[in-house]
């Protein structure tokens, strides 16, 4: 049923190195006070996991035990949720993102640009095309971390609503992560969420979570108080995007490209 807002939750929080029951029971009890309050809860990139290249030690089958728990919490807090984990299809590994309604749809995107500073690119195949999700009336964008750096892949020429990244972005180069969120909303005319972590992982990387929410203006809409673990729910308002691309088409003065 489509309707006119959409209330998004994002969930920053410190993930348990390479412990994915631990993980999903931590988020089953932060979450569950979400419960038909919220249409969409988004969570951090390799949220059972962290961002860890031990791929074939931590991956799993599509339809493993992550993504029955993903149905599962959908259905029980009558909300969508999205996050990414390590997936083995074929004899390939992906960093996968789930997007799960609670009525058991089941949307995948594979992450892109893989991150070559860490070797994910020797580990996880890239994935080869964008996906469009439609879900209670507004059309979105779920990229992965790194996909950030690359404006050609986020660009809005089919008309999304949100454009939504999932995240494990480190200390050091945490002002690009505000920034760019902020610029992908701008330049794309739409809502832009980032969801990142808090903490330290087993490499011994920081990250200072700056998980966020703009509007299509560039406004900040969610907390700048964003360096702990908090869930905020934020109403995004189709009306806004109509209103902001009625007001000054940008959009339309697009070059065109295609991608390959």
């Amino acid at each position: 049923m489509a309707t006119t807002s959409l209330r998004v939750s994002i969930v920053q929080s410190d993930l348990q190195w390479e412990d994915p029951s631990a993980n999903k029971a931590h988020f089953s009890k932060i979450v569950a006070p979400l419960a038909n309050t919220t249409d969409l809860i988004v969570l951090p990139e390799m949220f059972t996991t962290g961002f860890s290249m031990n791929a074939e030690h931590l991956s799993e089958a599509q339809d493993g035990d992550t993504l029955q728990w993903l149905i599962y919490t959908s259905k029980l807090l009558n909300s969508a949720i999205v996050g990414t984990i390590i997936i083995k299809d074929g004899i390939n590994f992906y960093n996968r993102l789930l997007f799960v309604t609670p009525l058991g749809q089941v949307h995948t995107y594979d992450k892109k640009h893989t991150f070559t500073l860490a070797g994910e690119h020797r580990v996880f195949t890239s994935g080869a095309s964008r996906v469009f999700i439609d879900y209670l009336g507004f059309k979105i964008c779920p990229l992965i971390c790194y996909d950030l750096r690359f404006p050609i892949w986020a660009r809005n020429n089919v008309g999304y609503d949100i454009l939504l990244y999932t995240a494990n972005w480190p200390q050091k180069r945490i002002a690009a992560w505000d920034t760019l969120l902020k610029a992908r909303a701008i330049e794309n005319m739409s809502y832009c969420i980032g969801v990142n972590r808090i903490g330290q992982d087993g490499n011994g990387h920081k990250y200072p979570g700056h998980s966020a929410v703009y509007d299509s203006l560039g406004t900040q809409l969610s907390t700048k108080d964003y360096e702990t673990a908090f869930i905020q729910t934020i109403t995004l308002d189709k009306q806004h995007i109509q209103t902001t691309r009625n007001t000054l088409p940008f959009l339309n003065d697009a070059d065109d490209f295609i991608l390959t």
